[in-house]
């Protein structure tokens, strides 16, 4: 019957995605014809939770994707209307197989957030202790694979088709986002995560991060239910002052964490935004959310360190050696051909004249840009970089981000204090 009932939901939701299609298709032959990569991102953002989360998938993997689309897919958000709370709460009853009120006292009918995947709440358990719980939305997860079915099917098409279209395999990326999605599915994976997590933390004897611990009796593969934080984000300058006078000594907290479990840890976070980065009461951080995480091979790594001591010294020819060892490519790469063109783009940044000023905004933009166009130089010779160097690259420009608020004097790859080349 659950089979049956899973679908009949499928297919109707193959339908919606088929009619939003249409939509988007007599839109366009009556004139509205918006730039293709705003247009894309548009229909995505009317298909749905998948598809703002292939939408983020692009913005965060210019390793893939054309430029043009990886910018516009910034826009692309994971904010959602929250459902009733009556819906919620059923969803928690069922799920953990009780009546509410025998684990909880009290949940916050008003989400603290929404997005497509679930909806978190505030609430204290019976023992008096403050927790969050996150809920997952109905139907999440039969929307998301038969969403994930169709559009491998379509990529399958296309690759027997248009086979010279790009130099990997569309399946393949549709494949490795599919397993990405259904992970955030699983709660009991993500406790698992915050738990190895704490381990690590404990294990390096690190005092001054820790993430929230885990009431796995109150939780489930749709409900978790995790200590409450109480903090500011990593951005909030002026927050954190008032519950430490060295705000630089805090972010060299965050990064010498988030560097050490790329190699002590058997995953590192893979999605440091600012709300995912706290700084609690007590002046310690907090890392939250792990959805989504990344493992890294350590070969790999060392590639990656090299590659930026090269950066550092302007060793072009380091430069390019080391990006061979992170790229995967069908053909002989050479070596001094890509590190002629490295030297002639870095000319280019170099002789551009600097109207960034104080803004800071526009500086970082500049930085991103120059990484980005590496990349880029990488793939014109054959180089395709795996998904595990996109987000280590995603997630050192975060931290550019919160160098330039907390510690604008700070050099993220020459200071000492910090553990990147270690």
């Amino acid at each position: 019957m659950v089979t049956v009932a899973n679908g009949l939901k499928g297919a109707l939701r193959v339908g919606q995605t088929l009619s939003v299609l249409g939509r988007t298709g007599f839109d366009w032959l009556r004139g509205d014809r918006p730039p293709a990569p705003r247009l894309l991102r548009q229909t995505f953002e009317k298909l749905g939770a998948t598809y703002i989360k292939l939408g983020q998938f692009i913005a965060s993997s210019p390793t893939f994707f054309p430029k043009a689309y990886v910018e516009e897919f910034q826009h692309c958000l994971d904010r959602t209307p929250a459902l009733p709370f009556e819906v919620i709460h059923k969803i928690i009853a069922d799920d953990l197989g009780r009546p509410v009120e025998e684990v909880f006292s009290h949940i916050e009918p008003v989400a603290l957030a929404s997005a497509s995947i679930a909806q978190v709440h505030s609430a204290r358990l019976l023992s008096g202790e403050e927790v969050v719980i996150k809920v997952q939305k109905p139907d999440v997860e039969t929307t998301l694979s038969t969403d994930l079915n169709f559009l491998y099917i379509s990529a399958r098409v296309i690759d027997t088709l248009a086979p010279k279209l790009s130099w990997a395999s569309l399946s393949g990326i549709v494949g490795e986002i599919q397993q990405s999605m259904m992970e955030e599915c699983d709660f009991i994976k993500e406790a698992e995560n915050l738990k190895t997590f704490r381990r690590f933390l404990e294990n390096t004897h690190n005092q001054e991060v820790t993430v929230p611990e885990v009431y796995e009796q109150y939780s489930s593969r749709r409900v978790l239910t995790m200590e409450q934080f109480h903090g500011v984000p990593l951005t909030d300058l002026e927050s954190i002052r008032k519950v430490t006078d060295d705000p630089e000594r805090t972010l060299i907290n965050a990064m010498n964490t988030w560097f050490t479990s790329l190699t002590q840890c058997e995953f590192f976070h893979a999605d440091l935004h600012a709300g995912n980065l706290m700084v609690l009461d007590d002046g310690r951080v907090g890392f939250i959310d792990f959805g989504i995480v990344g493992r890294i091979r350590p070969e790999l790594w060392t590639a990656v360190r090299d590659f930026v001591s090269a950066v550092m010294v302007g060793n072009f020819d380091g430069m390019a050696e080391a990006m061979t060892r992170i790229g995967v490519t069908r053909n002989n790469v050479s070596v001094k051909a890509l590190s002629d063109d490295l030297r002639r783009l870095y000319q280019q940044f170099d002789s551009a004249p600097d109207n960034s000023g104080t803004d800071f905004s526009r500086a970082e933009d500049e930085v991103n840009d120059l990484m980005l166009d590496v990349v880029r130089v990488g793939e014109k010779h054959g180089l395709h970089f795996p998904r595990e160097f996109a987000l280590l690259l995603k997630q050192f420009l975060y931290f550019d981000r919160y160098v330039h608020i907390l510690a604008p004097e700070m050099d993220m790859f020459m200071d000492e204090r910090l553990k990147l080349m270690h």
